[in-house]
């Protein structure tokens, strides 16, 4: 991935946030509102407008680029094949963090990944709201880029005591004897908490300011940028299992840590506190 593309996909996910997203934001009516597989899983006209013209501009950036984009994913599942191709996939989540979108809370923004090869090559978290981005080239490390253009190094932090840990849990995602066993083990760490939204937590890991991420699921457009921005900060992200990832499977926990010790530790502690 050259800089010159990377530089016009992070302006096109700006251009598109700012003429579909935050017009809308704090502005939708009932109407605007719809429920996909349940009832917190929301679909807005924004996350259809701006995947719509996302993935205008991608294509005209990249011609050749398949795109896999969350809404278009929901119409016909077959789209997300496009991740086994050898070639340029560009992954798109047009509003990650759509529940607080839609309730008004300003925790969400945009979510892009590029893939060559069955790698991905490029990652990219916006924050709509303070125009800034997290930003990846694989190889090349992990920054913050502010508005006015300033380049700040991403890293993790060093490894805690549990009791000082800082983790993402979202245990209402999880079923059954898992949720409950996870709810008793979240009291072992000093503070366990969801966002709703993945984009800022892997920006709060990369970051340094929280020291773990565990997600339910697995879909490519919440987890592909995240898991390369934090691996090139200096962190560690793998399946809670230890197995392989496959993004076209969305139903596989994953989990993110501050350093490979610290995901290979807390994954021996999570799978010891669930049974498996």
């Amino acid at each position: 991935m050259d800089q010159t593309t990377a530089d016009a996909l992070v302006q096109a996910v700006r251009d598109v946030a700012r003429a579909e997203i935050l017009p809308r934001f704090r502005a939708l009516g009932a109407d605007d509102i719809d429920v996909k597989s349940h009832a917190e899983d929301l679909v807005t006209v924004a996350d259809r407008a701006a995947e719509v013209a996302l993935t205008d501009r991608v294509l005209n950036l990249i011609p050749d680029a398949a795109v896999v984009g969350e809404e278009a994913v929901a119409d016909d599942p077959a789209i997300l094949q496009r991740l086994h191709s050898d070639g340029t996939v560009v992954v798109i989540d047009p509003i990650d963090g759509t529940w607080n979108y839609a309730a008004g809370l300003a925790m969400f923004g945009v979510i892009l990944a590029v893939r060559q090869g069955g790698r991905t090559v490029m990652g990219l978290l916006y924050d709509a709201i303070l125009d800034d981005w997290q930003i990846a080239i694989e190889g090349q490390g992990a920054w913050l880029i502010r508005a006015h253009g300033s380049r700040t190094p991403l890293n993790t932090r060093a490894t805690r005591s549990r009791e000082t840990e800082t983790g993402y849990l979202p245990v209402h995602m999880f079923e059954g004897a898992a949720r409950r066993a996870l709810s008793s083990a979240s009291l072992d760490y000093g503070r366990t908490n969801s966002l709703r939204c993945s984009l800022h937590e892997y920006r709060m890991l990369a970051s340094g300011k929280v020291d773990w991420v565990l997600s339910a699921q697995s879909k490519p457009w919440d987890h592909l940028a995240g898991q390369l921005i934090v691996t090139e900060a200096g962190g560690a992200c793998g399946t809670l299992s230890g197995g392989p990832y496959d993004p076209t499977d969305g139903n596989t926990p994953l989990l993110a840590a501050s350093s490979l010790v610290r995901l290979d530790t807390l994954r021996a502690e999570l799978n010891g506190a669930i049974g498996t």
